[in-house]
């Protein structure tokens, strides 16, 4: 038995403990970039099928109107980014599929400059998101078909004079590793 004791405490020892990721009523402890924000949606369900409120200007979620919308879509195991916006901020909501938002604040006079941050994106929880500009970001697909997402940027696309620059997926000024094969 002392030696079954012993397994007990080296493994224990050697084990690390989860830290708390929600609050007790659910909510999040993860970080976001500073100044995203998002509304919690409800899914009504009924014997026919299922409606989910993607934007209501109500909320006061967001001060800048929608203007513009486009959706777009992640195969299975891809990812798009790294991405950053100058002009305008993305506003997602997720149709299907699975994806994680990974984040890189380099706004100098924001209090998460330097930090990771991640969102997921998910049928459990539905949301609109917002990615402040000047953050860095990568939209992956985690889940086991295509994503599907509708974006509500705060300004329309400018078909001559895009307000995007990327950088590689594998790029050493972001620290967050991803295989440079699953897209750019």
């Amino acid at each position: 038995m002392s030696g079954d004791h012993s397994l007990l405490e080296k493994t224990l020892t050697a084990a690390q403990r989860d830290l708390a990721t929600v609050t007790e009523k659910g909510a999040s402890l993860a970080s976001v970039p500073q100044g995203s924000r998002e509304h919690r949606t409800v899914t009504h369900v009924d014997d026919r099928g299922t409606v989910t409120e993607l934007f209501d200007t109500r909320w006061n979620w967001h001060p800048d109107p929608v203007c513009f919308a486009y959706t777009y879509t992640i195969r299975q195991g891809r990812a798009k980014g790294w991405g950053l916006h100058k002009l305008h901020e993305d506003r997602y909501f997720l149709l299907d599929g699975r994806m994680e938002i990974v984040c890189y604040d380099v706004r100098p006079d924001s209090p998460t400059c330097g930090q990771i941050s991640k969102i997921v994106l998910s049928p459990e929880n539905p949301r609109i998101v917002n990615i402040p500009a000047f953050v860095w970001h990568v939209n992956i697909n985690i889940g086991s078909g295509d994503v599907r997402v509708i974006n509500f940027p705060t300004q329309p696309y400018d078909h001559t004079n895009p307000d995007k620059y990327r950088l590689p997926l594998d790029t050493d000024l972001i620290p967050y590793r991803l295989d440079p094969l699953i897209g750019w």
